[in-house]
């Protein structure tokens, strides 16, 4: 096994620690994916994908404001959702710094996008996001899969406690109707990543969030109806969780947890704890190429267009090296994630003492 420790990081998108070793496995299948030239940036399709979701976002808030005090409203409510998760989905690729080079303009579209634009915590998001690529699926350093409401391990199961051990019982039927609760935690998060010290844009994005926040509430309760704003709010928050947590929920729920010898192994630790998910172009866009997270996992900084095309040089240097490559439908990709939570959930089942 290599003990190459050099990487890219999420949100840095750089080497860290020593130059790779000219010998080591990641460094060769680094030098294939290179040749190929999948790590150049992708200016135009990244302007054009801007483009057409600030045109969405925008065109939503026009047709809000066209339509009035009416139920009709919810129709809208529910497009917002999805756009606000295609603004997360970008935001997500400007913290790997898949659009620019640089963290300056990186971090200001970031800010935009992320505070002004959906109400989400650039800052708190991308420091979460980079101790999960660094070790994925690990309970102690993951943070996506650390103790919470759900439970991710029978460890986990054992020692929980309240909610989390009534909800962890049944925690696969529950699955999904807590993600539809997502948007309204990341908002929550938000707040309370600004309350404590150490965020360090926090001002910048105390005021931003801000921003988003009165003008949101504004808009919502000056244009409709105090139960008709409610019920937008809900609709709208609801599609938002339940689209943006259910593109991120098939990469790594059900794959295996790093062991001690894959802490120094960068590839074999990505590749192990990550799972493919099989479509055509259309699961592309929804996915926003996260559905290549081995891919993305081995490199961060790589523009998503540019997955798919890499994704043939790493199966076939996997199958060279002997290193299992798992790939599944959708569908399939999230009965994985409910069979492991289903089964992670036993200990709290059998017997349900305390």
């Amino acid at each position: 096994m290599s003990t190459d420790t050099t990487h890219e990081r999420a949100g840095t998108a750089t080497y860290t620690g020593r130059k790779p070793n000219p010998g080591s496995e990641f460094a060769e299948l680094r030098r294939r994916v290179g040749e190929a030239r999948l790590l150049t940036r992708r200016p135009g399709y990244y302007a054009a994908r801007i483009a057409v979701v600030a045109t969405c976002y925008a065109g939503a808030w026009v047709a809000f404001g066209l339509l009035g005090d009416t139920w009709t409203q919810l129709l809208v409510a529910a497009f917002l959702g999805v756009v606000f998760a295609q603004v997360a989905l970008v935001a997500h690729d400007l913290a790997h710094r898949q659009v620019f080079r640089t963290r300056r303009p990186s971090e200001f579209a970031g800010l935009v996008a992320g505070n002004l634009g959906i109400g989400m915590s650039y800052g708190w998001w991308m420091d979460k996001h980079t101790r999960h690529h660094a070790n994925p699926n690990h309970e102690d350093l993951d943070p996506d899969v650390g103790p919470g409401i759900l439970v991710w391990s029978a460890e986990q199961a054992r020692q929980s406690r309240g909610v989390t051990r009534i909800i962890g019982r049944h925690q696969a039927f529950w699955f999904f109707p807590l993600l539809a609760l997502e948007g309204f935690n990341l908002h929550l998060s938000a707040v309370r990543a600004l309350l404590r010290p150490g965020l360090r844009t926090r001002r910048t994005e105390a005021v931003l969030l801000t921003a988003h926040t009165v003008a949101y509430v504004a808009a919502l309760f000056v244009t409709l109806s105090p139960g008709l704003a409610v019920a937008f709010c809900l609709m709208h928050q609801a599609v938002f969780g339940l689209y943006l947590g259910s593109t991120f929920a098939p990469n790594h729920k059900g794959m295996p947890a790093p062991g001690s010898e894959l802490q120094k192994d960068f590839l074999r630790r990505q590749v192990l704890t990550s799972r493919n998910v099989r479509g055509g172009r259309l699961v592309d866009i929804a996915l926003g190429g996260l559905n290549y997270q081995i891919e993305h996992h081995l490199f961060p900084s790589m523009p998503s267009p540019h997955l798919r095309r890499a994704q043939p040089i790493v199966r076939a240097y996997c199958a060279e090296r002997g290193i299992p490559y798992q790939e599944s439908g959708l569908v399939d990709s999230y009965a994985q994630a409910l069979r492991h939570l289903h089964r992670v959930g036993a200990p709290l089942r059998i017997g349900r003492r305390p």
